[in-house]
Formats: C-alpha cells, sequence, structure tokens
C-alpha cells in the first residue's frame, strides 16, 4: 500500500501513515517522502526524479528498508521500479502521455518493475504477462462506488 497525499503536510502524513502500519497486514511504502516512511515505521518509501536519490537514501536508511523508484529517476539501488502510465490516467494532472504495454516492455530491466497508471480490471490481464512483478492502482480503485469489490476484482483478474 502506497501512502500518497501530495497535499498534506508531514505531519499529517506521519498520522496517517501510523495508521496505515498498525492496521493493514500489508507493507506501506510513503511516497516521495523518506522522512515521513521513517517516522511513520513504513516499509520503504517510493521516490520519483526530483526526489533524493536512491543511492543518497540508501546512507541513511536501515537495512531492509524498501526503496521503489520511478523510471524517470535514477533507479540505481532501487528494490523495484514503477514504469507508467501505462494507461491514461485522471490520478496525476500532470502525467506524460501513456506508453501502452509494449512501451512498459521497453522499460523492464533486472529489477522487479512495477505498472502504473490507468489500470483496470479490463486492461489489467495483459500486464502480467509482460513480465510485470505488479501493478499499482489509484482511480481503478477509489473511483469505484466499491473501493473493496474492486480491489478484489484487480487482484482476481492479475492472478489469472
Amino acid at each position: 500500500m502506497q501512502l500518497r497525499l501530495k497535499q498534506a503536510d508531514a505531519r499529517t502524513l506521519v498520522d496517517v501513515g501510523r495508521g496505515l502500519v498498525a492496521g493493514l497486514p500489508v507493507p506501506v511504502i510513503v511516497n516521495d517522502r523518506a522522512d515521513v516512511a521513517l517516522a511513520c515505521g513504513a516499509a520503504g518509501v517510493h521516490v520519483g526524479a526530483d526526489d533524493v536519490p536512491v543511492a543518497s537514501l540508501r546512507h541513511i536508511v536501515p537495512p531492509g528498508f524498501i526503496i521503489g523508484a520511478s523510471v524517470r529517476a535514477d533507479t540505481t539501488g532501487a528494490d523495484y521500479v514503477g514504469i507508467g502510465p501505462i494507461f491514461p490516467t485522471i490520478s496525476k494532472s500532470n502525467a506524460p502521455a501513456a506508453i501502452g504495454v509494449d512501451g512498459f516492455r521497453k522499460f523492464l530491466t533486472t529489477i522487479p518493475a512495477v505498472a502504473i497508471g490507468g489500470i483496470t480490471t479490463a486492461n489489467v490481464t495483459g500486464l502480467r504477462e509482460t513480465g510485470a512483478a505488479g501493478i499499482a492502482v489509484i482511480s481503478g480503485i477509489f473511483g469505484t462506488t466499491d473501493p473493496e469489490a474492486a480491489a478484489r476484482a484487480l487482484r482476481d483478474a492479475w492472478q489469472r
């Protein structure tokens, strides 16, 4: 689970992060903010091209701390890379043009890759076949009237 609240202040992020860490049985990753991730006991951080570089973070985070990086960042030393947007998305107002499944394949490296952007139950099946380690979804879950059912449907479609 990634905590991504771009407009929230650090105190709010830490409070929300602590709640997620305490209440979820899955690792919590904080978007952009390694300081917040460390403060709330999250499993890791996901950084972009404008954030602290992965190599610099490795010097200050504890062993086992997960660091993911967007494909447009320096991914050297990252545990995984986020690649996208795969499909057009409404979740990020300044998202670059969608790269499609073939574009995703072109960015694959030796580290696990997570597909992001515009992913729904209708288009998730082909992504697993590309070698994607996972998917990241916002509107495909939270843009529905039943987020829990949408998450389950995505999980089931991914596992087919």
